[in-house]
């Protein structure tokens, strides 16, 4: 599949998407060089700009950031498969770094997945990251996760494949489990494997709650690219550098939290005092193998009581079937 086109051309010197290659083929390029390649999570094409002009070689369309930024609501299922796929297109007009973006659990059955596959594909990313979660899903390192049965969760992967080999696309599929908190330790390494035999391109499991538990998960399918989620201001997973994660066998680190949380801190600071952090600043922060501090980045629990998950849960509640 040819490549797409972003408004302005990649220069020759460019660390992503060389001329006349695809958005994938410039991914696993990068992905098959040593180190644990950063990629923080935009959620505009701003924000992708930025991260480009930082020097970043991967942009990451985050479902947390961009349900935040579109909708001012919490991530749990609401955003729609139609504005991811318009904020996609957007985001990559306007970089000429290959971008993934967050598939959420799919938007759906196996159908609804070679759907999403698709429209990510027409939409210009790179790779898409697809989990395990049941609908409406949850998000990362919160409450109330629960996953689909394995078997399910294998056809989904299988019905990914499928979709890529019918468009003649070469798109990263990152494969996701959350049954590290939702059943075991144990049950989630299961899982990534039976992904890897199915043909995911990289696998990720979420929360992972100590170093010795992501020595484990990097040890499965070791051909296979593994991604690590450095969620800033109070996540279950260690925060370490990308040259730690390297050592232990990451390739891919993603940082979901720094742009969207630090855009959150300077518009308070500037409301109320007419000061503000910016986005550079977190981008140098992430580039010095760091996160932003505290000073300029909300927690991570600051970030969810702005976006109103307590106030969802609370009123979820109210619709619970006993079963």
């Amino acid at each position: 599949m040819a490549a797409r086109s972003p408004y302005f051309a990649a220069e020759e010197s460019a660390r992503g998407i060389r001329p006349g290659e695809s958005p994938a083929a410039a991914l696993r390029r990068i992905l098959a060089t040593p180190g644990a390649h950063q990629a923080p999570c935009c959620f505009d094409a701003l924000g992708a700009r930025l991260v480009e002009r930082a020097g970043f070689p991967i942009g990451f369309m985050g479902g947390f950031c961009v349900s935040a930024a579109r909708l001012g609501l919490p991530d749990v299922g609401l955003i729609s498969y139609g504005e991811m796929v318009d904020q996609g297109r957007l985001i990559n007009e306007a970089v000429s770094i290959p971008v993934i973006g967050d598939g959420d659990n799919g938007y759906g059955n196996s159908m609804n997945i070679k759907r999403t596959i698709k429209g990510y594909i027409n939409a210009g990313f790179a790779g898409i990251m697809l989990e395990d979660q049941v609908a409406p899903k949850a998000c990362g390192h919160t409450e109330g996760r629960k996953v689909i049965p394995r078997d399910e969760a294998i056809m989904h992967i299988k019905a990914a494949v499928d979709a890529r080999k019918e468009s003649g696309s070469d798109i990263v599929i990152v494969a996701r489990t959350d049954s590290r908190q939702a059943i075991s330790f144990d049950e989630a390494l299961w899982r990534v494997k039976a992904f890897a035999d199915a043909g995911a391109d990289v696998l990720f499991i979420d929360a992972l709650a100590s170093v010795e538990e992501m020595k484990a998960f990097c040890a499965v399918a070791p051909e296979v690219p593994k991604m690590a989620n450095m969620l800033e201001g109070g996540g279950k997973t260690p925060i370490l550098s990308p040259a730690e994660l390297e050592k232990i066998g990451f390739s891919l680190v993603v940082y979901p939290l720094s742009l969207v949380g630090v855009s959150m801190r300077a518009m308070q600071h500037y409301l109320l005092f007419s000061i503000q952090a910016s986005m550079q600043d977190a981008l140098v922060a992430i580039k010095d193998g760091g996160v932003p501090p505290p000073s300029i980045l909300p927690s991570f629990q600051e970030i969810k009581d702005t976006l109103g998950f307590n106030r969802y849960y609370k009123e979820e509640k109210q619709y619970q079937v006993d079963k």
